[in-house]
Formats: structure tokens, C-alpha cells, sequence
């Protein structure tokens, strides 16, 4: 077989700050998977999805979300792991991704205020700043701001979830600092509108992430990753901005990071899916690859740990260009694929032997069950895959989007009767 890798650095190395090796500069990037077995926990569907993606070429895998507390989930499928879960299914999870050499990180995350009222009836966050989606708004549960004693408890929930990720023999965790959910909420003036040590300044604002790297430190061996994934913005007035970004970054500095990954975006503004109401005319909202580069390029400029962007890229030809110096601006260090790879598991050994684009269906529809439709139908093929079926680009997305619908409405009876025997 023709391997050309030796010509391009996406097939090279890199040793993180805390001595970890990634095999390559790939990394399988977070995706909502909904896929939990009935309780809550990894089971043979993820594991067959998660042994494709090991067998195909990344040097990272990152896991969809998994919620460090039970009662606060993003999607009733999801994966949860507190004290009370079993350690054995996260074991298998672990050696299934690693089987073939990759690393495998758990993504750990809280939703905050991005909860479905199907779902949970009560959402905490910074403020009772509710979900704003035009008419859609009244699917999300309105939160009620947070005590002191809760956000403490939260980072410790964080922590403890990293230490448990680390038993089960994966190789890191991700903190999820993004994209709307609870984290990225503390860091938004728009949702975060407390006057206590929590709330006003940048750095009161970021004070519970920092708490959260601190602890999950403490709790973690040296070499074991701890990585943070960040918005480069909000992309709405007012919001989290790329100067915010930036300034966060270098809070982290100070910290005992190793990798931070820049994506963008809420469920009110998905810039993630390639959307954004308020974005800046920035080339890096224009492409349609790798959406967030330019701003990441702003934040390797600051940055002290390697940093990752994510986002829509599909071509090599694309993830190598971010990987090079452009106008005198330094390059990332890793590329994170996402939707590619549900179509695509293999991708990145394709790459070794020559270019390959995947033409991601994208749904354009001018309404906010667009993102919907465009997740229902990736869902779909990570569904396929756990199945050990290949993925299919001939899908009717309304179709598929009722499906996911009605699959979603069951989890949601199913969580519920979960979550009450527990408690």
C-alpha cells in the first residue's frame, strides 16, 4: 500500500506538555451520539462505533459528551459517569478505541441552561438566563440561577468524573468550555450576569473553569491529558468574543493544560454546524472547511499549550494548510474532524494514500431544525456504525429528523424512569 505520510506533518507526532503522545495530528473531534445503553452507560452499540473510529487512522479520539451529573444531561442517550456508574463498561469503552494505537479522551461536560424540558425539568446556570431559539424556546427548560454551594459542587463533579475517566484507562479528559453549555455560560456576559466572585469580570467569569482544571488536576496523574475546549466566540452581540478567547487562553497558561480546542457557537448561534447569526465577516466564517481557523491562528499567537481547531474540515488539502504558518501567523497543532468521520471513519487513512473530500450532507433549510436535521442525520450514521452497518449518504432528512424525533421522545421516557431509580 502507497504511504506518502512522510511529506506532510498531519502524520507526525506530537508530545503534549505533560509528556503524552498523540500518534498523529488528527483527532476524531466531539459528537452528540445519544447511544447510552439503558443505564446511562457505554455499551455495545458505542463500543462498535468507537472500534471503527480506532481502526481508521486518528491519533485522538475524543468522546461525545459525557455528563459528569446525572440529573443534568444534554440528550436523554447520553452517556453518564459519577460515582454510582459502574467502572467496567468505561473500561471496555477505553480498549475498544485504543485497540488499533489511538488515544481516546473523554469529553466531559455539564449542559447548564441547554437542557430539553422532555428531558429535565430543572436546569441550573450562572443567571435564569433562558435558552433563546426563536420559536422553539419553549422546548428548553428555564433555569434558575446557581448557589455558591452548587457551582462548588459542580467542580468537584468534574473532578471526579476525570479521576474515574483515568481508572477506566483513557488517556485524558476534555473539558467541554463551549458551545452553550454550562461552562461557556459562566464565560458569556450574556448569560452570566451574577455580582458575586462568579459573575462580572473576565476573570470572575472564568474563575469556576480555572476551579475545574485545578481539581481535575489534583485528582489525575501527571501524564494523564487534560485538555479544554473553548468558543473562539458566541457569535452574538454581546457575548463571548475572540479578545475574551484569547484572554481566557492566557489564564490557562498559568495552568497545567495540554491541549485546547477552538470551535464556536451555541444552540442559539450554531457556528459548530457552519451557521452564526452575528458573526464577524472574518475569511474563517466564509469557508466551508474549518470554520474557526483564523481565530484559532489568533490564539496559538498566545497560547503556551498546543492548540486544536474544529469545524467542518473535510479535505487534507484543508487540514494541512491549518497545520502551516499563513501571513506570518503561526499554524495549530492538531485538526479535529467531526461529521467527516460519522461518513467517513477511515478518512484519515485515506489520507495517507491520497486526497479525499467528504461531501457532508448539509441540510439548508431556513429555519433552526436545519442544525436539527443536519445532527439527526449524523446521529444516524453513528447509529449505523454501532451497529456494524457502513454509513449512508441517501437519507431524506425530514424523514430521518421524525425518526430522531421519536427516538428521542422514547429516550426521554427512559431517562426519566432511570434517573428516578437512582434517586
Amino acid at each position: 500500500m502507497f504511504d506518502n505520510t512522510q511529506h506532510t506533518p498531519l502524520f507526525q507526532p506530537l508530545t503534549l506538555p505533560g509528556g503524552q503522545v498523540i500518534p498523529n495530528r488528527i483527532a476524531k473531534a466531539s459528537m452528540e451520539e445519544n447511544m447510552a445503553d439503558d443505564r446511562h452507560l457505554p455499551g455495545k452499540a458505542l463500543l462498535g462505533l468507537y472500534r471503527q473510529w480506532g481502526a481508521g487512522g486518528t491519533g485522538l479520539i475524543l468522546t461525545g459528551n459525557v455528563m459528569v451529573a446525572a440529573d443534568a444531561v444534554t440528550g436523554p442517550g447520553g452517556v453518564v459517569l459519577d460515582d454510582r456508574q459502574p467502572l467496567a463498561p468505561f473500561q471496555d469503552w477505553a480498549r475498544a478505541a485504543k485497540a488499533q494505537g489511538a488515544r481516546i479522551w473523554m469529553q466531559i461536560n455539564h449542559p447548564g441552561r441547554q437542557v430539553f424540558a422532555r428531558t429535565n425539568s430543572e436546569a441550573i446556570a450562572p443567571s435564569a438566563v433562558p435558552v433563546e431559539m426563536e420559536r422553539y424556546s419553549s422546548l428548553f427548560t428555564k433555569p434558575r440561577a446557581m448557589t455558591e454551594a452548587e457551582i462548588l459542587r459542580t467542580i468537584g463533579q468534574f473532578a471526579t468524573t476525570a479521576a474515574l475517566a483515568e481508572k477506566a484507562g483513557f488517556d485524558g479528559v476534555e473539558i467541554h468550555a463551549a458551545h452553550g453549555y454550562l461552562l461557556s455560560q459562566f464565560l458569556s456576559p450574556l448569560t452570566n450576569r451574577r455580582q458575586d466572585q462568579w459573575g462580572g469580570s473576565l476573570e470572575n467569569r472564568a474563575r469556576i473553569l480555572i476551579g475545574i482544571v485545578r481539581a481535575t488536576r489534583a485528582r489525575v496523574g501527571a501524564g494523564f491529558g487534560v485538555g479544554v475546549k473553548l468558543n473562539s466566540a458566541d457569535f452574538q452581540k454581546g457575548g463571548f468574543d475572540a479578545e475574551d478567547a484569547a484572554a481566557v487562553v492566557r489564564l490557562l497558561n498559568a495552568e497545567a493544560v495540554d491541549l485546547v480546542e477552538i470551535s464556536g457557537g451555541s444552540y442559539e448561534s450554531p457556528a459548530m454546524h457552519g451557521r452564526a447569526k452575528d458573526a464577524p465577516k472574518r475569511a474563517s466564517t466564509a469557508r466551508r472547511e474549518a470554520y474557526f481557523l483564523d481565530f484559532a491562528r489568533d490564539i496559538v499567537a498566545v497560547a503556551a499549550m498546543p492548540v486544536m481547531v474544529t469545524g467542518g474540515i473535510r479535505s487534507r488539502a484543508v487540514a494541512e494548510d491549518a497545520l502551516a504558518p499563513e501571513d506570518g501567523r503561526p499554524g495549530v497543532a492538531m485538526v479535529g474532524i467531526a461529521q467527516a468521520l460519522a461518513y467517513a471513519p477511515d478518512l484519515p487513512d485515506r489520507w495517507k494514500r491520497a486526497e479525499a473530500v467528504i461531501d457532508v450532507p448539509r441540510v439548508e433549510w431556513k429555519s433552526s431544525l436545519a442544525s436539527m436535521a443536519t445532527m439527526a442525520l449524523t446521529k444516524l450514521q453513528m447509529q449505523r456504525m454501532g451497529r456494524g452497518q457502513r454509513p449512508t449518504f441517501r437519507a431524506w432528512a425530514p424523514l430521518v429528523l421524525l425518526r430522531d424525533q421519536l427516538r428521542t421522545r422514547r429516550l426521554n421516557t427512559r431517562y426519566r424512569r432511570w434517573l428516578e431509580g437512582r434517586t
